[in-house]
Parts: structure tokens; C-alpha cells; sequence
């Protein structure tokens, strides 16, 4: 006998043809064999393959898979808040199509879930076989976003969760224009607890994660919860003037002693110093009057050219 609750599986997919199927059918069959109904929910985010194609082949047959596809590529954070706008579930199970969320760990969310916790998440253990320089990149994030924002994140956090309705019912009245969901769900509260889990290989294509949009998803997630680097930048800045303050008696004993002050390669490191520290100060400063700018313009967050998905 199939329980009367609906679980919902927001899968958000930019160019993931060649997986999308397969995580599907690995999908369904956790549900056969555990007392729930479900639906799935895949985001394409702006894809460039024929990640729809394949999509609109497997909605032929399946009636409890749905569709949201943007006008265009919004970020996989966008398509995740689109997914939990739309999933009609009386919980919501976010995952990546790729297949390193392991679909068997369902069950075990769900467990936590009926026991009472409101968002169960998880926490990536670390895959040896992911290159030095890769795993460094990825504690160093953690670190960074913990030391300069307001929340902490365990290392290893990942978009793979489960979330109650009631906590769902919240994060739909959030209009952010750059949201952060894993430091925005540990801010929300709630009852929440663990899981972890042993990343799975990718099955085909290649990571979205450069380490270009890695640094971009750091300052993302610095900016978004925490106002602690324009604090900084004001400590350096401090700090600077008193040490250059200090060196106004070198330079009194050296006028009147007769010897001569630094020439130019002292006084170009120093202004060519300076100068990059205040355009770094400047750029922290922009960063958070553009988030403002861009916040204020109150566009929608995403567009979606096409659904399947009754209102």
C-alpha cells in the first residue's frame, strides 16, 4: 500500500542528457520499494544539448515526471529555488542529476524525516580519488565562507537534502537575487540534522564546477550572509595608516641627518602597494553596492520558457 505523502525530487539539469534518464529510473526504483508516491521535478536550466529532448521523451510515458525549462541559463542555484517554487510534496528532496547523490540514501532521509527533523541534509565525505589540488580548493571554501560569513557550514555541505513543506512555505517568500541555499537553510533554523554520505563517480559529461565559478560561489556565499569583510577592509586600512604614521620619524631623522630619503623603486612598490589595496577595498565595497543595485531592480529571479507543471 502506497502512503498518502508526496515526496518531491527537484533535479536541476544544465546540459545532462546523457544522465538524466538513468537517474530517473534509479529514482523510481527506491520508490517501489519504500511506502511513498512521488514526483520529479527536473529544472533546465538553459541548456545547450538536448537535455529537453530526452526530457520530453521520458514525460511520453511517465506521468509523475514534470518539466521547468528557463529561457535561459539562470545558475544551478536559481533552478533549485524553482524547483521547491513548484514541488507539491509534503517533503522536497533536492539532488543532482549526475548521479554523485546517491538515490539509495532516500530512504535514510526519509527516516530522519518521520522521526521529526524539518531538513535533513548531507554532508560529502571526502573522495580520495578527487585530484590534491581539488580537495584543497574545497576545504579552503568551507573555511573561508565559516571565517568570514555568519553561518557555519560543515565541510562538505551539499545541495542534496531533504526539506519539509512548512520550511518550503518560508523559502518561497525569499526574493533574493543571488540566493545561497545551503548557508540560507542553516540561517532559517528549524529542527534540522545530518546524513553522510560517499560521493558516486559521475556517470557521463563533465563537472559545471570550474574554479572560476568556485571562487564566484565563495564570494556568493561571503557577501550574501555577512558584512564581516567591509569590516575587514576597515582593519587594514587602520592598520596601514598607524604603521605609516610610524615612519614619519625616519623619514624627520633622515631629512636632518643629511641622508637621502628612498628613491623611486621605494616609492613606486609603496604607491603601486596602496594602490591595489584600495582598489581591493573598493571592489569589496562595489560588490555589496551591486548586490544592492541588482537587488533593488526587483526582476524576477528566473524565466521559464515552458513547463508541464499545472498551477
Amino acid at each position: 500500500m502506497i502512503s498518502n505523502k508526496l515526496v518531491s525530487i527537484v533535479l536541476p539539469a544544465y546540459n545532462e542528457s546523457e544522465n538524466i534518464i538513468k537517474v530517473c529510473s534509479e529514482i523510481d526504483n527506491i520508490f517501489k520499494k519504500i511506502n511513498y508516491s512521488h514526483e520529479i521535478i527536473l529544472v533546465a536550466d538553459g541548456c545547450t544539448d538536448n537535455t529537453m529532448e530526452t526530457i520530453q521523451h521520458l514525460i511520453v510515458n511517465n506521468n509523475h515526471v514534470f518539466f521547468i525549462e528557463f529561457s535561459r541559463n539562470f545558475g544551478h542555484q536559481l533552478a533549485l529555488k524553482a524547483g521547491l517554487d513548484h514541488a507539491k510534496g509534503d517533503c522536497v528532496i533536492s539532488m543532482d542529476c549526475d548521479l554523485q547523490h546517491p538515490p539509495e540514501l532516500i530512504p535514510e532521509l526519509l527516516k530522519e524525516w518521520e522521526t521529526g527533523f524539518e531538513i535533513v541534509y548531507t554532508i560529502r565525505l571526502e573522495d580520495k580519488k578527487l585530484p590534491f589540488a581539488k580537495r584543497i580548493s574545497s576545504n579552503l571554501f568551507y573555511k573561508t565562507l565559516n571565517s568570514l560569513s555568519d553561518v557555519e557550514l560543515e565541510t562538505g555541505s551539499a545541495d542534496f537534502r531533504l526539506i519539509d513543506k512548512k520550511v518550503i512555505s518560508v523559502i518561497r517568500n525569499f526574493n533574493e537575487n543571488e540566493p545561497f541555499l545551503r548557508g540560507l537553510f542553516k540561517w532559517m533554523g528549524f529542527k534540522q540534522t545530518s546524513i553522510e554520505y560517499a560521493p558516486c563517480p559521475r556517470q557521463f559529461g563533465k563537472s559545471k564546477y570550474s574554479v572560476k565559478k568556485m571562487l564566484k560561489f565563495a564570494l556568493q556565499g561571503v557577501t550574501s550572509f555577512s558584512i564581516k569583510p567591509l569590516y575587514a577592509a576597515t582593519y587594514i586600512g587602520f592598520t596601514l595608516s598607524i604603521l605609516s604614521i610610524l615612519y614619519v620619524p625616519y623619514v624627520l631623522y633622515a631629512y636632518h641627518s643629511g641622508k637621502e630619503v628612498s628613491g623611486w623603486s621605494s616609492t613606486i612598490i609603496t604607491i603601486v602597494f596602496f594602490g591595489g589595496l584600495q582598489l581591493i577595498i573598493l571592489g569589496i565595497i562595489g560588490i555589496y553596492i551591486g548586490k544592492m543595485f541588482m537587488q533593488v531592480k526587483s526582476r524576477p529571479n528566473y524565466i521559464i520558457r515552458s513547463t508541464n507543471i499545472k498551477e
